[in-house]
């Protein structure tokens, strides 16, 4: 038995999941280009200070993508990977993940208008970003990443990171002109997933197919503690971000957001080695769920190996990166980024459990957990905020994302033991 998993383990590793895992960097490094590029950009036209307000805002349209997602992008994957050979199938989850999108849409729409009568912070920065959330309408990486056929997606998402640094540069010139920044990134986002969603349509000759009420109350039910569980992790990132202004420490937000983006590159980079990983382990816990196991712990261990190396450089060069990428030498994002260093390291621990609760369809886990992490979430940014001590509003994110690695250990021992 040992033998055959070792010979499993490495025959993924050589093929797809190195491919997949290849094609998917490409695209999280043209991002993490793109965000080297912008923010020294960014910053020099507007301050550090107003950089905080776009990070403010974009977390606002990204909170909002991952309601109008729908947890789409997750089982999307899998049902992309199911379906592959079956062209009337793919047509149907190709179209219902997209109609639920555009539903959802339409009601965030109606939501924020409304808002508009309410003392929103930053309510103009907000609403120019829009498009950011409408991006998540048509993102359609589930759908390359279920089908393994990710090269035009790379080819075009580094065209539309060009084609936005280009705007930004012609566009933005003062910080009167920052509330545009959101809407140009949004913008291209936009039409590059619509181009893709075309192709990838045309390539698998899918057709049109009008989804009943039935389906889509089904991915209602199926989805709804996929998407729950999405929202609060995306809260247990942000909401202090939404506390500082609220709780006068509007001045934190520039290096708050700052420290933020940068350790959010590892968190993306993660989740490229989930996705990467996704359709052949969803088809080797098909397999063996023993098979799975092993995989599972020697792949975390390794991560979290990788990623213990990249916190200690970042603990080490905080400085040195915060003054590259503003050109300030800002002591509160240094010390911010000094202890947002070792978030990494929790979330490489993390990634695969999380993917693990996914495959085998413990999604009540996942909504346990998440609401559980947004009850606390909410709780720490009071006390810490309350507290005003900079170096604990610092170590919000490492604090959550600690707690996330013990809930989900405690899951997977717990459903381990009852399985006996």
């Amino acid at each position: 038995m040992k033998q055959r998993t070792r010979d499993i383990y490495n025959k993924l590793k050589a093929t797809n999941i190195i491919a997949n895992f290849l094609n998917l960097s490409s695209i999280q490094i043209s991002n993490v280009l793109l965000l080297l590029l912008l923010i020294p950009i960014i910053t020099r036209i507007i301050g550090i200070q107003q950089f905080g307000i776009i990070m403010f805002a974009s977390k606002f349209a990204q909170l909002a993508g991952s309601v109008i997602n729908y947890g789409t992008g997750q089982s999307g994957v899998r049902d992309v990977a199911f379906n592959i050979k079956d062209r009337k199938k793919l047509g149907i989850v190709y179209y219902n993940n997209l109609f639920i999108r555009v539903f959802i849409f339409i009601l965030f729409i109606a939501l924020l208008f409304g808002l508009h009568w309410f003392n929103v912070d930053y309510y103009p920065y907000i609403l120019l970003s829009v498009p950011i959330a409408l991006a998540e309408v048509f993102n359609p990486l589930c759908f390359f990443i279920g089908a393994e056929r990710l090269k035009m997606f790379n080819l075009l998402n580094l065209v539309s990171n060009v084609v936005s640094i280009l705007a930004i540069l012609f566009f933005i010139k003062s910080a009167h002109d920052a509330k545009w920044v959101n809407f140009i990134l949004g913008t291209a986002n936009t039409v590059t997933y619509i181009g893709l969603l075309i192709y990838f349509g045309l390539q698998f000759k899918l057709s049109f197919n009008l989804p009943s009420k039935r389906e889509l109350l089904k991915i209602g039910k199926d989805n709804f503690y996929l998407t729950v569980n999405n929202i609060s992790v995306n809260l247990q990132q942000s909401i202090i971000i939404f506390a500082l202004p609220r709780w006068g420490y509007s001045i934190l937000l520039g290096p708050y957001t700052l420290c933020d983006k940068i350790i959010g590159q590892c968190r993306i980079l993660l989740i490229t080695v989930s996705n990467a990983i996704y359709p052949n382990a969803a088809r080797l816990y098909q397999q063996s769920t023993s098979l799975w196991n092993v995989y599972r712990k020697k792949t975390k261990y390794l991560l979290a190996g990788v990623f213990f190396v990249s916190s200690i450089l970042i603990f080490i060069l905080a400085d040195f990166i915060v003054f590259t990428l503003s050109k300030e030498h800002n002591a509160t994002a240094v010390l911010f980024l000094k202890v947002m260093a070792f978030v990494p390291i929790m979330s490489a621990l993390n990634v695969l459990n999380v993917l693990d609760q996914l495959l085998k369809n413990n999604t009540v886990y996942i909504f346990r957990i998440a609401m559980l992490l947004f009850v606390l979430s909410v709780f720490v940014a009071f006390i810490l905020v309350t507290a005003g001590n900079y170096l604990l509003i610092g170590s919000f994110t490492l604090i959550i994302e600690t707690s996330a690695v013990l809930m989900y250990e405690y899951a997977i021992k717990k459903k381990h033991l009852q399985n006996g």
